[in-house]
């Protein structure tokens, strides 16, 4: 019994371990990635299937000339951008 106990805290602590640097770091979008401001959930593009939010409507055409540029910013931000929503539809 006190190994099977033994043995269940420590696949606690382990998981606990392992998942807390992705909690951590790993973060949803709060700010723009060209001008800083906070975003609005209804200006966004879907760019390889991950959804970039944006402060204002100004900021999407330059983000559409470099989008890498910015996605990368972001990333090594930590943030972790949304997967674009499945519509139901099959194209």
């Amino acid at each position: 019994m006190k190994t099977l106990q033994k043995a269940l805290i420590l696949t606690t602590v382990l998981a606990v371990l392992f998942a807390l640097p992705f909690s951590v770091y790993a973060k949803g979008q709060e700010t723009c990635p060209l001008m800083g401001g906070k975003i609005n959930k209804d200006i966004y593009v879907d760019h390889g299937g991950k959804r970039v939010y944006f402060c204002c409507q100004g900021c999407v055409a330059p983000f559409k000339k470099d989008p890498e540029k910015y996605v990368k910013k972001l990333e090594s931000e930590g943030v972790e951008l949304e997967k674009v929503p499945e519509t139901g539809e099959k194209k």
